[in-house]
């Protein structure tokens, strides 16, 4: 599939059958993650895969949204072996983790099946239940499994800026302060914060 018509099409799923994936598929997409770019190729990522029945409930305990996925992917970072910028203090593994997420998001869609990113979770909670050490950061859950028959994107999925609005060449000339996200922009009618992306 073109990269373009793929990034389009992947939506958050919100829902998922009870549906187990196969580990060749799984394995593929753990593939994607461990490819991503990282800086200075230090590879910080830390992805822990939580498929057995008791230990998705103890992600229940930590966040509502689970959306019934057969598995669920905890994307971490070694704050202790990330990249560290020396002029402004930028911790890399924050963006790595984002990175492989985002192609293991990917990976999901063109094998058919779907994902949702989770930032809303409690980590000191995730990081009892699971023993996470000191050194890793828990940066996102990735619920990941075959899309229910009725599941749907949200009403936002299709409303988006033009480029106009986010690309300026040479100069940020004509900016403008304070322009509505997108929610706002076309009437969000969402219930909590997680139906945006």
């Amino acid at each position: 599939m073109d990269f373009l018509e793929l990034a389009k099409k992947r939506y958050s799923v919100r829902k998922f059958k009870d549906q187990k994936i196969e580990k060749e598929t799984l394995d593929k997409i753990l593939e994607a993650g461990r490819v991503a770019p990282t800086g200075c190729n230090y590879q910080p990522q830390r992805i822990m895969v939580i498929d057995d029945p008791a230990a998705l409930e103890k992600v229940k305990e930590c966040t509502p949204y689970t959306f019934g996925a057969p598995v669920i992917l905890m994307i971490c970072y070694d704050i202790s072996t990330c990249w560290k910028s020396a002029t402004n203090g930028t911790i890399g593994g924050i963006d790595d983790a984002c990175i492989a997420a985002t192609q293991m998001m990917l990976e999901a869609e063109d094998l058919g099946l779907g994902s949702t990113w989770v930032g809303g979770f409690n980590a000191a909670k995730l990081r009892e239940l699971f023993d996470i050490p000191d050194y890793l950061v828990p940066h996102a859950l990735l619920p990941i499994g075959h899309p229910a028959d009725d599941a749907q994107p949200s009403h936002l999925h299709e409303k988006r800026y033009p480029v106009e609005h986010f690309v300026f060449y040479n100069s940020f000339d004509g900016l403008e302060e304070g322009k509505p996200h997108i929610a706002k922009a076309f009437g969000s009618g969402l219930q909590k914060e997680s139906d945006i992306k």
